[in-house]
């Protein structure tokens, strides 16, 4: 099920945080009286009416304004309404509608976005307010009377929101379509990799680094199976001014990421693992989506008989916690060895979404712990008493044992290693879940 981001935006000083704070149930946003407190983006999960949705906190727009700050706020802010589905602009009923909210008006009318105007700090209950009509000169429709303090009209504001999300995609459509997403850093030949693949020019190319702004779903069948595509956006490496911007511009590879089956990290032949492949490859693992290491450009690389096992072994050292990921390399350009990424992806699908028998489990586990003596503490030791499989993609495993304490990351580490030595599960992250049972059932 893919994300709905909805913006919560106005000029400085309106109330937008302390309205997040209370649609979202927590105070994840600073509230205070003075203007610009709100300067990164802050977002949160939202619920109403059975539709879930990711609400952003937003700086306040200066239209007209020479302080940089203020220009970086108002980037940030322009990016949200890009991102986002629907908009709330927050104004204030006791100031009256500003030439700001007049420009904030304007710029939300260019993005042809479902807006609603929430008329903030309207904190007595009773007939309308008389000043909340002045609002309807934004020409955004009808306005709501809203108290971010109090909660009034914070169901209409949210009933407006999930009347106009898009509808989330089935969870049980065709089983046999697989979803893959192509992340990296920009410019390392993500579209390059889709057209090759569709033999169609699908997506711009260019070499201008943030090219394709969005992610892009391309259905694709051949004799492999069914696959859904989606290219995205190059998720940028942080810097001191564009650290909260790139943060939220790559909300929407974060949610292709887990919206996919598979995930394909491009790496740049030429420039091996960079910090920021560390951090893409990153998110796909803490996901715990089957990943395919693809090392692009291969075409572009001076080669001796060593070159391939030198680049194995420098990539298994930059994303030395994904060991069971696969290397795959090609050109994207010459189209070399892009045929075989499907059944490398249709293998690694399978492995996600294998499962294994309790018994075939615990035969492995006797062996394991027959082999390495569980650790002790204190003369104390560690005893499993059984494991089970609890779900897929990732496979995930379950522990009992007498004393949680004593189960060691590395022993259970250990006991990864022998289960994949047995089964396999190459192309997926494993989770392992330990529990501890009661002095009653030892």
């Amino acid at each position: 099920m893919s994300k709905h981001y909805v913006a919560i935006v106005g000029r400085p000083n309106v109330g937008k945080s302390m309205l997040f704070n209370k649609l979202t149930g927590q105070r994840t946003a600073i509230v205070e009286d003075t203007p610009g407190v709100t300067r990164d983006r802050i977002y949160g999960k939202c619920e109403w009416n059975g539709r879930s949705f990711e609400l952003i906190d937003t700086g306040g727009i200066e239209p007209s304004t020479n302080s940089e700050m203020l220009q970086f706020m108002r980037r940030q802010a322009e990016i949200a309404i890009e991102t986002a589905e629907v908009i709330i602009m927050v104004t204030d009923v006791k100031v009256g509608v500003t030439a700001a909210d007049l420009e904030v008006a304007s710029l939300l009318k260019r993005s042809k976005k479902p807006v609603v105007v929430a008329v903030n700090k309207c904190d007595s209950v009773g007939p309308v307010n008389p000043e909340v009509y002045e609002f309807y000169d934004l020409g955004l429709g009808d306005p709501v009377e809203t108290s971010a303090i109090h909660g009034h009209g914070t169901g209409d504001l949210l009933d407006f929101v999930t009347e106009h999300l898009s509808a989330d995609e089935a969870e049980d459509e065709d089983e046999d379509v697989v979803k893959v997403a192509i992340v990296g850093k920009p410019n390392v030949g993500k579209s390059s990799l889709l057209n090759r693949i569709l033999g169609v020019e699908r997506v711009i190319v260019s070499d201008q680094a943030g090219t394709t702004r969005d992610a892009i779903d391309s259905y694709f069948e051949n004799e492999h199976g069914k696959y859904l595509f989606i290219d995205t956006a190059g998720m940028r490496r942080k810097s001191k001014v564009d650290d909260a911007i790139e943060k939220y511009s790559n909300m929407r590879s974060i949610s292709a990421i887990d919206r996919a089956d598979v995930v394909l990290i491009l790496i740049d032949a030429n420039e091996g693992v960079t910090e920021q492949d560390t951090k893409i490859a990153g998110l796909a693992h803490e996901a715990g989506k089957a990943s395919i290491l693809v090392v692009n450009k291969w075409d572009t690389v001076d080669k001796d008989t060593h070159t391939m096992d030198k680049m194995t072994e420098e990539v298994r050292q930059g994303l030395s916690y994904m060991p069971y990921a696969p290397i795959l390399f090609i050109s994207a350009k010459t189209g070399q060895r892009v045929d075989r990424l499907y059944e490398l992806i249709n293998y690694v699908n399978e492995q996600a979404t294998l499962r294994v028998t309790t018994g075939m489990l615990n035969s492995v586990l006797a062996d394991a712990t027959a082999r390495v003596q569980p650790p002790t503490d204190k003369g104390r030791r560690l005893k499993i008493f059984y494991a089970t499989q609890a779900g897929v993609k990732p496979p995930h495993f379950v522990f009992f044992c007498n004393d949680a304490r004593l189960f060691h990351f590395s022993y259970q580490r250990y006991l990864e290693n022998q289960i994949r030595a047995v089964f396999g599960l190459e192309g997926t992250p494993v989770k392992i879940t330990v529990r501890q049972r009661g002095d009653k059932e030892e």
